[in-house]
């Protein structure tokens, strides 16, 4: 057991490490030379970096103001919540701060706002979506909205991020502009779309509920032909007042297909529920990580 947590360990660093990469990309080479402010810290550390432009050659760089930042959050968060479950987010931030220094600020040339928009966006969402996937965030907002929540319990952290992100976009009107800021919010809705699409296409599975007279024999196939278990529940039809048992079973968004041709054949008259699940655990899908609890 212990060798399996260590294999999901490592996995789940190298999600981060290549998603803080792509983030620190879309800001190094798309956002920050377009004065495009995509939100969270990343924005909030671009606007600093605007303001110093006058008493620092180039401003504070983004590395820097993204540890200035995040030190203080992060370290209240280990006071409240404890070093075991910030210590992936204390590593991304790094990570992230380590490839803001590393990779150099540079300026496509001849690209319109529009497409840096969307091209941003679309880099800044893949890699937030890959360090999500690490079970990690990069700190920022995400950490001021958990310690916001946990002041005030009544209010959701879901709630209290679009807040923070929007107070820094409006920050940046009064800095860079109306029209490049509108641009900004285009990137922050893509990038958020694109990470959640991303999650989901990894960890998607598929619930099946399956009603048949020939539940004995759909059983046998699912467990033997698609290696899959499979749990029968006890049912009654309300209108005839007869048991109709009801099969269960978890398969692979790859298996789903091959589970609907194997019910048609042994029952093309089978009563079948094909349900999305965000996410299942256990044997033959996402296994445990104590690192997560």
């Amino acid at each position: 057991m212990k060798k399996l947590y260590a294999r999901i360990n490592r996995s789940d660093y190298l999600w981060i490490i290549f998603g803080t990469a792509l983030m620190a990309a879309s800001a190094n080479l798309l956002f920050s030379p377009a004065s495009m402010v995509p939100g969270g810290f990343t924005g909030l550390a671009m606007l600093i970096q605007k303001i110093t432009e006058p008493f620092i050659p180039g401003g504070l760089p983004l590395w820097a103001g993204n540890v200035i930042l995040n030190v203080p959050l992060i370290l209240l968060s280990i006071k409240i919540r404890g070093w075991y479950f910030i210590k992936r987010t204390f590593m991304a931030s790094l990570l992230f701060s380590a490839w803001l220094y590393i990779i150099p600020e540079f300026s496509i040339p001849e690209i319109d706002p529009f497409l840096t928009a969307v091209m941003g966006g679309s880099l800044m969402g893949v890699g937030i979506g890959m360090v999500f996937f690490g079970k990690a965030t990069t700190g920022g907002t995400d950490t001021l909205a958990a310690l916001i929540q946990h002041a005030l319990p009544h209010l959701s952290a879901a709630k209290i991020l679009p807040v923070l992100d929007g107070l820094i976009i409006l920050l940046s009107i009064w800095i860079v502009g109306f029209h490049i800021s509108m641009y900004a919010v285009v990137s922050v809705v893509l990038a958020s779309k694109i990470a959640d699409s991303l999650i989901g296409s990894f960890r998607n599975a598929y619930l099946a509920y399956i009603i048949s007279d020939k539940h004995e024999e759909i059983a046998h196939s699912i467990m033997y032909d698609l290696e899959r278990g499979i749990t029968m529940l006890p049912g009654t039809g309300m209108y005839t007042g007869t048991d109709r048992p009801v099969l269960f079973c978890a398969v692979s968004r790859k298996q789903a297909v091959l589970l609907k041709e194997l019910v048609y054949e042994q029952d093309p008259d089978a009563f079948m529920i094909l349900t999305d699940a965000a996410e299942i655990r256990g044997e033959g899908f996402l296994q445990y990580s104590k690192e997560e609890f």
